[in-house]
């Protein structure tokens, strides 16, 4: 049984105030038109044509992409109305949706709490008012904050979503980032790499000489470090990276900066592979590492990337990948032998 599957409902770039330097929203969502009742309906009646007959414990209706509370408020009434519906009847159990941090106030939070939405995700993006500037986002960190607790005083889950590599970012001021994410403690949280997309003003900037996108490599180890202060602080990483799309992959839209579309997998394996080395000790001539079925992929690595690392760097010793059912999720057992 599968225990949470999404809904996901994109609506490109509705309710932004301005265009931050990285976005385009209709590639990120591969959507060109604004979206109808009709294909919301059918998006979740698809949806839940799987979902239901996989006893699913938790279905979830998430309105992600643009900024859902600058949305005029009838639009958001018929969005969310047919959302409720869906709930009232039981065939999902919950609304989740994204915005802006300064899209955010009492009268707003109290109209989402009138149709049952359960979890607000805000684009943070970064706490540095810097890079929030470099980035044309249009408000200063201070904002973040205040949204954060207000959505908490109402009862709603929060989530928060963070990029990395933004003009004027560092390694310092993500890794900040993250540390104050995980002080207001949300919920859950996501990591993007910055990518430089078409038709954006950052692809503009890059083509001036104005940004340099990050390196796979620094992406790597900079996400990293902010999923492990997440993780350790109790706040939920659901995603790391965008999904790959029409629009988004090797050759498409994504003019610089390093696309993989197993963003993701790359980070949670060298997490995994500290995990893992940690638990060597000086002399051992057989190294047998667990984990249940779920982590056995991130546990080798991406193309065997941990597997590799290990025979290389500890040449004549032999290392091998099990499963363990009984094992908890992101738990690692090592057997030295």
């Amino acid at each position: 049984m599968k225990k949470h599957a999404n809904i996901p409902i994109f609506l490109p770039h509705n309710g932004c105030p301005n265009d931050c330097v990285f976005c385009n929203q209709k590639i990120i969502t591969a959507r060109l038109n604004p979206i109808s009742k009709e294909e919301i309906i059918h998006t979740i009646e698809t949806y839940l044509s799987t979902l239901l007959m996989r006893n699913t414990e938790t279905i979830e209706i998430a309105f992600f992409g643009g900024s859902f509370t600058g949305i005029p408020l009838k639009e958001q009434e018929t969005y969310l109305r047919i959302a409720k519906d869906y709930m009232d009847r039981g065939l999902i159990h919950k609304i989740r949706l994204s915005t802006r941090p300064d899209y955010i106030d009492h009268n707003i939070l109290k109209h989402l709490k009138d149709f049952g939405v359960s979890t607000i995700e805000l684009g943070a993006q970064s706490f540095d008012d810097v890079v929030l500037k470099g980035s044309n986002r249009g408000h200063n960190s201070q904002i973040i904050y205040e949204s954060s607790e207000m959505i908490k005083e109402y009862g709603f889950k929060l989530g928060i979503q963070l990029m990395v590599g933004l003009p004027g970012d560092t390694f310092e001021k993500s890794v900040e980032s993250a540390q104050k994410t995980a002080e207001i403690n949300p919920t859950d949280a996501r990591i993007y790499p910055t990518m430089v997309l078409s038709g954006t003003e950052l692809e503009r900037m890059y083509k001036r000489g104005q940004y340099k996108p990050m390196d796979i490599h620094a992406a790597i180890e900079t996400t990293k470090q902010m999923y492990l202060i997440l993780k350790t602080s109790g706040v939920n990483v659901i995603r790391i990276g965008l999904k790959s799309t029409d629009h988004i992959g090797p050759g498409k839209e994504v003019v610089a900066g390093e696309y993989h579309p197993a963003f993701g997998q790359l980070v949670e394996s060298e997490v995994i592979k500290e995990i893992l080395e940690g638990q060597l000790s000086e002399n051992f001539e057989k190294a047998v590492f667990y984990c249940n079925n779920r982590n056995l992929s991130n546990m080798i690595g991406n193309r065997k990337s941990n597997k590799t690392y290990f025979e290389k760097k500890y040449p004549n010793k032999v290392f091998e990948f099990k499963v363990e059912e009984k094992l908890e999720d992101e738990v690692y057992r090592v057997e030295l032998k």
